[in-house]
């Protein structure tokens, strides 16, 4: 069995009653009001992992508000999503976040001098699902739409922590094994193959700072679920690249005492999976890339590290020893537990992920600064009734396409790329 603590509080599910649990959790979220939210792509709805997870939604009464933050390309993918949604018995919001009237609020923003048009993505969806459940909810879970695996313990997991004041806890993040559906192999490539060899790489090159010992305290530092207090909410900065969950994770590093940080078990868990990429600007290179100058940054606004290329060039170096050492444990682990293991398949994406660290070195040293979207605290005092705007304009534009009255709608770019984060 399984006790280990970190400096994070670590759920662990020794065999929880959910139904214990749940009962607990939907008493609580009569006093503290909860919300889900989960950015998608239009596209996510012609896929089933979608309608598992809003069928699932149906019966988790702890769930006040259901928040969906949709880029969808034209009116009809908007409307096919109301009507998509429409089931759910929660206080349901679709925010069509690059429809006209939501783009016209960010222009007027932009136009008091606060411009977040420039930010685009998975990172924009989250800022702008934040900021409107921020309004009812008293604690938000955020999850994305491409999970195979849902069921009624995720929201319930991340959000019962902090629905019960006595555990004090403000952000709680999940951790689970990444194991598929049908072939039950190992999966979470990133996580595996990048983001544990390089916390053991950096931390042999820079000694056991606080953040890298933060960071590794993570079971699962990629999952894209996890919950968090309005306030919270409303105090942090979103990461605009990639590299979304590992700044989340810094952003939460800055503002919490780990006292009130915790990770609980999901259990099995799966999504939709990504290509490797042709190059350091694709698919699960890109998103090494963004992870690794995440990383740098925060050591050097947190840890006072400086760092140089010769650091990158050693990093480079040890990052290779220490992937190939987690390959063979892989390795010995999937044999024990009868899984299928492709050793050479797994060396071969350590050596592209070695490749991507030089690159993202040369990038950092260029931009040290990132893309971060401000906080809502900031965006507030901009705009002080934004939120309210931004949850009227999400409710007129799902009447109005229901009744078929159709609103301006900018002309759609088909080379615009969306930059939703991948997932390893």
């Amino acid at each position: 069995m399984d006790y280990k603590q970190e400096i994070v509080t670590t759920i662990h599910d020794f065999g929880c009653d959910l139904d214990a649990l749940e009962a607990r959790t939907l008493q609580l979220s009569e006093q503290f009001p909860t919300a889900v939210l989960i950015p998608a792509l239009y596209e996510e709805l012609e896929r089933p992992a979608l309608t598992q997870i809003r069928d699932r939604l149906r019966h988790c009464h702890f769930v006040k508000t259901v928040v969906v933050s949709l880029y969808a390309k034209s009116l009809e993918q908007y409307r096919k999503a109301v009507q998509f949604f429409s089931v759910l018995p929660q206080q349901t919001l679709v925010i069509w976040e690059n429809g006209a009237r939501v783009t016209s609020i960010l222009e007027a923003l932009r136009d008091r001098g606060l411009d977040l048009l420039k930010f685009k993505g998975k990172g924009q969806a989250v800022w702008l699902g934040l900021g409107v459940a921020s309004l009812t909810a008293d604690a938000i879970a955020l999850h994305d739409a491409d999970i195979t695996t849902y069921d009624r313990s995720y929201p319930l997991k991340l959000l019962f922590p902090l629905l019960d004041k006595e555990c004090g806890i403000a952000f709680n993040k999940a951790y689970y094994a990444r194991l598929g559906n049908e072939t039950r192999s190992l999966n979470g490539r990133v996580a595996r193959l990048f983001v544990t060899p390089l916390l053991t790489a950096l931390t042999e090159l820079f000694g056991y700072r606080d953040y890298l010992r933060y960071l590794s305290a993570f079971r699962y530092p990629l999952s894209g679920e996890f919950a968090l207090t309005s306030d919270l909410a409303l105090t942090t900065r979103i990461p605009g690249n990639w590299g979304l969950e590992i700044g989340m994770l810094a952003e939460v590093y800055r503002s919490v005492a780990q006292k009130r940080i915790s990770q609980v078990d999901l259990g099995i868990f799966d999504h939709k999976h990504q290509s490797l990429g042709q190059s350091s600007q694709e698919g699960l290179q890109k998103m090494c890339r963004d992870i690794l100058k995440s990383v740098l940054r925060t050591l050097t606004e947190t840890e006072q590290v400086v760092i140089s290329m010769d650091h990158i060039r050693a990093l480079r170096v040890k990052f290779r020893r220490e992937a190939q050492d987690f390959t063979r444990q892989y390795f010995v682990d999937a044999v024990f537990n009868n899984l299928p293991y492709d050793r050479h398949r797994e060396e071969v994406i350590v050596e592209v992920f070695e490749q991507v660290i030089l690159e993202a070195g040369e990038e950092y040293f260029l931009n040290p600064a990132g893309a971060q979207i401000p906080d809502w605290t900031r965006a507030l005092a901009v705009m002080p009734d934004l939120r309210e705007q931004l949850q009227a304009a999400a409710e007129t534009d799902a009447r109005e396409a229901l009744s078929a009255v159709v609103p301006v709608v900018p002309e759609f770019n088909e080379t615009h790329t969306n930059g939703l984060v991948p997932t390893a």
